[in-house]
């Protein structure tokens, strides 16, 4: 009897341990569950019509606009080599004097800087010498000639005399390219006025971007006096990768600012395709002759541009509508409409569960959607699904950022 007893006992204890056990891990169950519910969808955010209200949220459907395509690209302002000048004395000398600085305007031709050496002095002289000794040979040809036509004279004589004034022409005319080189007329030379100082001339009309002499240092053929550059034939290089090239061709416009000072806008025109790659970058080169006002460019200036391309009607929103998060753009749709009262752009009303243990209010379930972005223009943004969407689904087109606070806010509290 006492042992049937004390089996009693242990069935009853074991009994309630296990309705116990059993209770336990329904409850563990059911609380995973709730938070897993709770984070079911991080891309979600609800709404109240109250709050919709009051943030002002508009829906409207990705919508086909007609937009201008541009093309944006970096590049270069480049002067052609044929409108820069390393200038250079054709003869050594001493700088006597320096007219420039940088910066200075110059005109083709004008004297920028002068050089001294008693050498000049030694062609001018042999000029003037060979210039009488041309008169002499000159007299002695004619006194052949008078003598053979007497037959008084040997053929041999005449034909010597002749020689020598051909070399003496000849002679002649090298000394007289040498001084005009020195930038002498030699009509002007006489014994008592040699010259001593040359002029250093500027070869084109530009600005002066360095002076590289001073007073007193010594130059020849190889060193370089002055840099002077025309502004006024500056262009463009721009870098298009091989997949846009096809998109351009010669007349189009392109609007362009400074890189490190984007405030103001310049235009250029659109003058030659490249034809070949830029080292391993698999980028063309395309040049661009800028027009209208070239005030604050200078030769090796980085530019950001954008070129126009032709018209094209693509899937847009407005531009506002699109957030970005990380790095990745999205765009807001309607997941869920629930309510008595039909939805518009300028008031939502739908019903929502609402938390435990508060009643149910009407509003709107809105869900995040990536998207990648394309041209922009007159206020709306070209755009590309990433996620697949029903067909014209409500979005959000105005107060999409307050729609993401939402959003970011919910999940910090949930954590």
């Amino acid at each position: 009897m006492k042992k049937c007893f004390i089996l009693t006992i242990l069935f009853a204890g074991l009994a309630t341990f296990v309705s116990c056990s059993s209770k336990g891990t329904a409850e563990t169950a059911t609380t995973e569950e709730g938070h897993t519910d709770e984070h079911a969808n991080t891309n979600t955010a609800i709404l109240t019509d109250e709050q919709i209200k009051s943030i002002g949220i508009e829906l409207g459907v990705i919508e086909e606009k007609q937009l201008t395509a541009s093309l944006k690209t970096n590049g270069v302002l480049q002067v052609p080599n044929q409108n820069k000048a390393s200038v250079n004395s054709l003869y050594s000398g001493v700088i006597k004097s320096l007219l420039i600085q940088p910066g200075n305007y110059v005109r083709k031709g004008q004297t920028i800087a002068t050089i001294a050496n008693p050498d000049f002095i030694q062609a001018q002289s042999e000029y003037l010498s060979v210039n009488s000794k041309i008169v002499l040979a000159e007299l002695e040809v004619k006194r052949q000639r008078d003598l053979n036509a007497g037959n008084a004279g040997a053929l041999k004589n005449l034909q010597s005399a002749e020689t020598e004034l051909r070399t003496l022409r000849t002679l002649k005319s090298t000394l007289e390219q040498q001084i005009k080189l020195m930038g002498i007329n030699p009509e002007r030379l006489s014994n008592g006025k040699l010259i001593s100082v040359l002029s250093i001339s500027s070869p084109i009309s530009g600005v002066v971007s360095n002076v590289i002499v001073k007073m007193g240092s010594y130059v020849d053929v190889s060193t370089p006096v002055a840099e002077i550059v025309d502004n006024s034939q500056l262009h463009l290089d721009l870098f298009v990768y091989e997949k846009d090239l096809p998109k351009l061709k010669n007349n189009q416009l392109i609007h362009f600012t400074l890189t490190n000072n984007p405030g103001k806008e310049y235009d250029a025109q659109i003058y030659s395709l490249g034809s070949s790659f830029e080292g391993e970058s698999k980028a063309v080169t395309v040049h661009a002759k800028v027009q209208g006002d070239k005030t604050g460019l200078i030769d090796g200036m980085n530019i950001t541009a954008v070129i126009s391309l032709e018209n094209q009607t693509l899937p847009a929103v407005p531009t506002e509508a699109i957030v970005n998060v990380a790095g990745q753009d999205y765009i807001f749709i309607v997941s869920e409409q629930n309510g008595e009262e039909e939805h518009t752009k300028d008031s939502v009303k739908h019903d929502v569960k609402a938390e435990a243990g508060h009643k149910d209010e009407k509003g709107i379930t809105f869900e995040r959607i990536p998207v990648a972005k394309g041209t922009t223009d007159v206020g709306y943004t070209e755009i590309t699904l990433l996620k697949e969407i029903p067909k014209d689904a409500k979005i959000v087109v105005k107060g999409a950022y307050f729609v993401l606070a939402k959003m970011t806010n919910s999940g910090e509290h949930e954590h």
